[in-house]
């Protein structure tokens, strides 16, 4: 018997997830970003199949950033395209949506996939942060210390990290009306 095709891979037997342990362990060994070869290498390595034309078709899809070009060290090595290392998180996300029998055009249609942009937010306001302390330290060493800087500092990581927080529960919420109205219908 043959199954619908939305329904073929709900009888499949599921991939293993990611454990947050796992995902946070990848992303922070890979804070600078990984190669399409190193995320397909990640999921290689724990029997996982995924190749390179299915990464891209995600990217092509707006399932995934896009990638973000760096230089090679060396002379004339040219650069590499670089994607944040959460992707290997939301892969693992669409695949699980897959298993739960959504098809890819249900997946980009109902889902709202801005994670990355919200992991390379927290990046970049990381970056941020390290760049005023780092400024602060070199005044330092110069001038007396001056507490209003730091205070503030402190008090704009914590409107960042709720700001963070309040976007990822956004996410959460619309990804959760989302399969909802899938299941009711």
């Amino acid at each position: 018997m043959t199954l619908p095709r939305g329904q073929r891979s709900a009888h499949r037997e599921p991939e293993r997830s990611w454990s947050d342990q796992e995902l946070e362990d990848i992303e922070r060994a890979h804070a600078n970003g990984m190669s399409v070869q190193q995320v397909v290498d990640a999921f290689t390595a724990r029997g996982s199949r995924l190749t390179e034309a299915t990464f891209r078709k995600y990217v092509q899809l707006g399932l995934l950033p896009r990638s973000v070009r760096v230089g090679r060290k060396g002379k004339h090595r040219g650069s590499q395209g670089l994607y944040p290392a959460t992707a290997v998180r939301q892969i693992d996300h669409i695949r699980r949506l897959m298993h739960q029998g959504f098809t890819m055009e249900e997946i980009q249609k109902e889902f709202l996939f801005v994670r990355g942009d919200i992991d390379a937010l927290s990046r970049q306001l990381n970056r941020v942060y390290q760049a005023i302390e780092n400024a602060v330290h070199d005044q330092q060493r110069e001038a007396a210390e001056d507490p209003g800087v730091s205070d503030a500092l402190n008090e704009v990581r914590e409107l960042g990290k709720e700001l963070v927080q309040k976007l990822e529960v956004i996410e959460r919420r619309l990804t959760m009306r989302a399969r909802m109205a899938r299941a009711a219908v």
